[in-house]
């Protein structure tokens, strides 16, 4: 299993993934905003997206796991 973590604070502006989709590695996975910017999240790993951590909206920190990728 491979944990995508916020690579800095904000905003979780944009989910693009779902529970159960399959991912190549270098896709998108989430856009975190912060500071006006939108900064997207890429999986370096191909695989299955097992768990969704947070929720568009939601504030998170360096290192909040995003989603988890089997």
């Amino acid at each position: 299993m491979t944990e995508i973590k916020a690579s800095m604070a904000g905003n979780m502006w944009k989910i693009v993934v779902n529970v159960g989709d399959t991912v190549t590695a270098g896709q998108d996975v989430a856009i975190l905003e912060s500071m006006k910017m939108e900064i997207p999240h890429q999986t370096e790993v191909a695989g299955e997206v097992k768990e969704i951590k947070v929720n568009e909206g939601d504030f998170i920190n360096e290192g909040d796991v995003i989603c988890v990728i089997g």
